[in-house]
């Protein structure tokens, strides 16, 4: 009898297998690789068959979109509660970016295997990342706008702006770039220098 039917009976719904399918799935990201986890060792880790997990996830892409998702998801989050946030436009655009290259900085050295398959997720243009890029980038535009409206900033378009400061920082921002980065050129402090350098520069050229 199939483990999956259990929790059913008792009143799992589908959402709930979905996040315990997602759950496992994370875990075993972090312990073997994204690409080494095979839809068998989450269904082997619950107790259910394979076929029982293709009825939630119609297959391992799937379940590889929703775990990126997940992640870049929290990061979305807080970049805009720092976009709606407190401070002036200048100071939430510093700490905006500052925030997404200090999260991809500790994912590089505390969770290498996540980072590979975030890497591999903005290289293959997932949905999840097309998303998280376009969210990522309307904050930006969100916090510019704010300084338009205050006199802060002054004489630019805030649609390809955000989309150029996007561009400029993304080196800082991008999980691939950094890893390049701090293999072959920068330590993390270097970099994080960098970033302020860049930020620095952006405001410089923001103000009317």
């Amino acid at each position: 009898m199939n483990t999956i039917d259990q929790p059913t009976r008792r009143g799992a719904s589908a959402e709930e297998t979905r996040r315990r399918i997602a759950d496992t799935a994370e875990a075993l990201f972090r312990s073997m690789g994204y690409q080494k986890t095979a839809v068998a060792d989450i269904a082997r880790e619950l107790g259910m068959s394979p076929a029982n997990i293709y009825r939630f996830y119609a297959s391992k892409s799937a379940i590889n979109e929703a775990i990126a998702s997940r992640m870049m998801g929290s990061v979305e989050a807080e970049t805009w509660t720092i976009a709606r946030g407190p401070g002036t436009p200048s100071e939430r655009l510093r700490l905006l970016l500052r925030t997404m290259h200090q999260r991809h900085i500790a994912l590089f050295f505390s969770e290498r295997r996540l980072h590979d398959m975030v890497t591999a997720a903005m290289a293959e243009h997932w949905d999840a990342v097309e998303r998280f890029i376009h969210s990522v980038q309307t904050a930006i535009r969100h916090v510019l706008m704010d300084g338009l409206a205050s006199g802060e900033f002054g004489g630019f378009d805030a649609e390809k702006t955000a989309e150029s400061i996007k561009q400029a920082t993304l080196a800082f921002t991008h999980p691939g770039l950094i890893a390049e980065c701090m293999a072959n050129i920068k330590s993390d402090t270097e970099l994080a220098q960098d970033l302020e350098a860049m930020v620095d520069l952006l405001l410089r050229a923001l103000r009317p």
